[in-house]
């Protein structure tokens, strides 16, 4: 009878054990954990993630996102992938001598962009470009590449061209940061989790910071809150949207009949590579500088405008520190540069100062500030 006693009281403690390692209550019921105690013990030990799913994939879009027609570009999202990939978005440790990391080129108050003209990579030395923000990814890479010139074919590229180019992260290879990693506790750790077993690779390090660059989702801005109290699924004509002021409402329209056909679409994505008249001259041939072709000299990706208000400053060489600049420059600054794209013309659109203003008005609410401080894009290191 004691022994019978001693096994049913042994099974009954190793179930209470794995329920409490498994799962725990709170005031909406049951949460299933992601790691076991002494997992969890190791995580935390030097980051913040919580010890339960952090949900990536499912994303709750308003419906004129969710019918824009645009779906995923390249690969798919899985939560504990992107997990890892925000560790490793934030992580020192793939550049050279632990200085820099993505985010620091990419932050997150910013609209993940760089609030300086160039960033500074490892070794202090300024970059070439100004960093091109990161959100909505996954719906604004299809048929064009990543990068001011476009060189890189996805996400994936590059992160890859990234880590190993001489001035911002300095990596001579990814074995290097594979070897940078390896005797890290909390990587067996999330890389088991995302993977199913702990062996860190090059591929798996590329693919885990592509799932969660693409989970990066811009979707709470006030232009978003408005298409849905005004209960439309698409733009067209002269749309009057309902929470907005006048001033934006006008500064729209103008939108619409003037910028929207390179940076159109629901989501304001860039249509296509352009000239925009910067200069006559360009120091800076874009993508020019790669093809060896002269019709391609001062040609730059289009960027989207969502979290435009954020991104600060603007253009490929970040002259511009203002939106008032950059209207500016559309209103009476384009250049009749040879391959000035047949959108624009030269001299510009000649706005008066009210639609300066109205225009604007308008941009500042295509930003969701709510991502820029939203807990799961954020530095999980403490």
């Amino acid at each position: 009878m004691q022994i019978r006693n001693i096994f049913l009281y042994s099974f009954l403690f190793l179930g209470l054990s794995f329920l409490v390692s498994s799962c725990v209550k709170d005031e909406g019921g049951t949460i299933s954990q992601t790691y076991t105690i002494e997992d969890y013990e190791v995580v935390s030990a030097k980051l913040n993630l919580p010890n339960n799913t952090i949900e990536y994939l499912e994303v709750d879009l308003p419906p004129h996102m969710e019918n824009s027609g645009f779906s995923i570009a390249g690969g798919n999202i899985q939560n504990h992938g992107a997990t890892l990939g925000r560790v490793l978005f934030y992580e020192t440790r793939l550049s050279k001598n632990n200085a820099v990391s993505c985010s620091s080129c990419h932050a997150q108050a910013n609209g993940f962009a760089d609030p300086v003209a160039f960033s500074k990579g490892f070794d202090d030395q300024d970059t070439k470009r100004n960093s091109l923000a990161l959100g909505n990814v996954r719906f604004y890479y299809h048929d064009r590449g990543f990068m001011w010139d476009e060189r890189a074919e996805s996400v994936e590229d590059q992160t890859r061209q990234t880590v190993t180019d001489h001035i911002e992260m300095g990596m001579d290879n990814w074995s290097e940061v594979v070897a940078s990693l390896r005797d890290e506790a909390y990587y067996e750790i999330l890389f088991k989790k995302a993977f199913g077993d702990a062996e860190i690779t090059e591929a798996r390090l590329q693919t885990a910071l592509s799932m969660f660059v693409r989970s990066i989702i811009s979707k709470g801005s006030k232009f978003d809150a408005a298409m849905v109290s005004s209960n439309l699924s698409f733009l067209s004509g002269s749309p009057r949207l309902s929470g907005f002021t006048d001033s934006e409402n006008d500064g729209l329209a103008l939108y619409m009949n003037n910028c929207n056909s390179c940076h159109g679409n629901i989501l304001f994505l860039g249509q296509s590579a352009a000239n925009n008249g910067l200069d006559m001259n360009y120091a800076d041939k874009g993508i020019g500088a790669l093809t060896n072709n002269s019709y391609q000299n001062g040609v730059f990706k289009v960027p989207f405008m969502r979290n435009i208000a954020m991104t600060a400053p603007y253009m490929h060489d970040g002259r511009f520190e203002t939106l008032e600049e950059v209207v500016e420059h559309y209103s009476t600054g384009i250049k009749a540069h040879d391959n000035l794209d047949f959108k624009l013309s030269a001299g510009g659109f000649n706005f008066t100062e009210t639609e300066k203003e109205n225009l604007v008005d308008f941009l500042f609410t295509l930003s969701d500030f709510e991502m820029a401080t939203e807990e799961k894009y954020s530095n999980p290191f403490k």
